[in-house]
């Protein structure tokens, strides 16, 4: 599953909420998600499977923080 800024238009107190639903759903599929709201980035990143890559635009080019031009995430395909 994919969230694409799931906080857009949401009061900034039902973050944990949207929290807990999120790390509900993330113990039995795989979901990947884009937000801008740190609070809900910092709940999320407790879980035992969680991968955080942070994002950066510098001089209108967009990064993964902390990796150089020649790295690569270190993504992890779960088994199906």
């Amino acid at each position: 599953m994919v969230l694409n800024e799931p906080e857009t238009s949401m009061h900034p107190d039902l973050l944990p909420a949207l929290g807990r639903l999120i790390s509900h759903y993330a113990e039995n599929q795989q979901i990947i998600f884009v937000t801008h709201a740190r609070p809900l980035v910092e709940q999320l990143m407790g879980l035992p499977d969680c991968q955080h890559f942070e994002l950066v635009k510098r001089f209108g080019v967009t990064k993964v923080q902390g990796m150089g031009i020649l790295d690569r995430p270190d993504w992890k395909w779960p088994a199906r």
